[in-house]
């Protein structure tokens, strides 16, 4: 079945690829051990060089495709299998549901352990192309040369790029001529900007020589048209700046805000980093109508700020998070990892009083902003370590919590954190999570207090493996 390489790393022939596993890879087995490989469907029949080895399990990556599966579908994308989004897209949107699902349920049942309800069917995205609200490009002087350029035997002098770094080459940018995933006026605005940088000399960013004056490019977008542009510069150079800007706001009068960001910094973080507003406003607004009544909320979106960034569905999301929470008038919410207080506001009209809490101070800021706008009262926003901030003069000032909703990042809820919630013994929680299989996790540490008794799997991302999952929690 295999021969050995100079790697000493067998390269494995004619193998069936089996069943679709987690993260977005396919699994095979070959003598009764397990091969995790990307990129494959159920019924692919190839050769997988192998890329790692261990005692129960090896992975790999395809080096030939001997038969196709009839449950292939074409890639609508032209950047398809060299750019790192939208992996998923050769596989139909049927066949994309029913794998989450799986891992769902296969998550919740071999991690968590505990005694589950009947997992519901997962919610579709109403969108599976131009979902997204928000991209992030980079710029970059080594572009991605694809197979087709290089077997071409072109001479590629100008290796200037605008796109999405391709996976494991933290160096080298995709150039991206369409993206599926935003729409108008991302695309354009994107061919414009390096388009503008190309004409006019402008020097891309080198990430290891860390020289140049084109860093990154943002585009947020909201529901309601508005726009919003970052340009990240790596050098100030005003006078070229300026002039760069004047002319994109000329040829995007539409735009709501053009901000820009000097990072001389040696990553591309800009959280700790003074963003500048070139022209228009410093923020965008989105909208979502309240659970339960017909107000239409406004959300302050500044270049900061976390938003869901599937608009349509995050409203779903919300929606089912409301529905399992079944908030009583005479009830406190508390709502953990609340960031810029969208799932608070939202519910808020439901409750006598919803307390958020979030270690981020400017999300915390931004949340107390958004229930002005709203002109909703019944809302406090707190700062801090979640496991500090809960101390017994904390819930007496504030109120023993009915219902507890929690939306914590990919990595779960830290002990000290559930400790606390099964401390303060709220009727209901609802978790809301990214990652079923950290949630799992935090699941069986609650099963000490707290029955399962929903679960409703929810597509945010089509075409990659990503799947949020709300579970309702009751106390026993």
């Amino acid at each position: 079945m295999g021969r050995k390489n100079r790697n000493r790393k067998p390269l494995l022939e004619n193998v069936t690829i089996l069943d679709m596993a987690a993260e977005g890879k396919s699994l095979a087995k070959v003598d009764d051990k397990v091969v995790f490989v990307p990129q494959t469907v159920p019924g692919d029949v190839v050769d997988i060089q192998v890329t790692k080895k261990r005692k129960s399990y090896m992975e790999g990556r395809v080096t030939k495709f001997h038969s196709y599966s009839d449950k292939r579908v074409d890639a609508f994308c032209k950047h398809f299998g060299v750019c790192g989004g939208c992996k998923w897209q050769f596989i139909s949107y049927d066949d994309q549901l029913a794998n989450k699902q799986r891992n769902v349920t296969d998550a919740l049942t071999r991690i968590a352990k505990v005694e589950l309800p009947e997992i519901m069917p997962i919610l579709p995205s109403k969108e599976t192309t131009f979902y997204r609200n928000k991209l992030e490009f980079t710029f970059s002087n080594k572009e991605w040369l694809t197979q087709e350029q290089v077997e071409s035997g072109e001479n590629f002098e100008n290796r200037n790029a605008l796109g999405f770094h391709v996976p494991g080459r933290f160096d080298k940018v995709l150039n991206v001529e369409k993206c599926w995933l935003q729409g108008e006026p991302s695309n354009s605005i994107r061919d414009w900007v390096r388009e503008y940088a190309l004409s006019n000399d402008l020097t891309f960013f080198d990430l290891r020589e860390q020289v140049g004056f084109l860093r990154n490019l943002t585009i947020r977008t909201s529901s309601n048209g508005e726009v919003m542009v970052i340009f990240a510069l790596h050098e100030a150079q005003e006078e070229i700046r300026t002039a760069m800007l004047t002319e994109f706001k000329k040829a995007f009068p539409q735009v709501t805000s053009i901000l820009y960001v000097i990072n001389e910094k040696r990553n591309d973080t800009i959280g700790d980093l003074e963003i500048e507003c070139f022209s228009g406003r410093n923020h965008i607004f989105e909208e979502m109508k309240a659970f339960g009544n017909d107000q239409v909320l406004k959300f302050k979106i500044g270049p900061k700020s976390f938003y869901q960034t599937n608009s349509a569905q995050a409203a779903e999301l919300y929606r089912i998070t409301a529905e399992f929470a079944n908030i009583q008038a005479t009830e406190t919410v508390y709502d953990l990892y609340t960031g810029t207080g969208t799932i608070a506001n939202f519910v808020a009209s439901k409750a006598k009083k919803v307390v958020g809490v979030e270690y981020v101070e400017d999300a915390i800021k931004d949340a107390k902003l958004n229930s002005e706008f709203n002109k909703i009262e019944n809302t406090d926003f707190f700062a801090g370590d979640m496991k500090d901030v809960f101390t017994k003069e904390f819930v007496a000032t504030n109120g023993q919590p009915d219902v507890i909703i929690t939306d914590p990042p990919r990595a779960g809820m830290h002990t000290d954190v559930i400790d606390v919630m099964l401390n303060l013994e709220a009727q209901r929680i609802v978790y809301v999570s990214c990652n079923p299989a950290t949630q799992a996790r935090d699941l069986q540490l609650l099963d000490a207090k707290y029955k399962v008794t929903k679960v409703q799997p929810v597509d945010m991302f089509p075409h990659t493996h990503h799947v949020e999952n709300v579970v309702l929690l009751e106390l026993k």
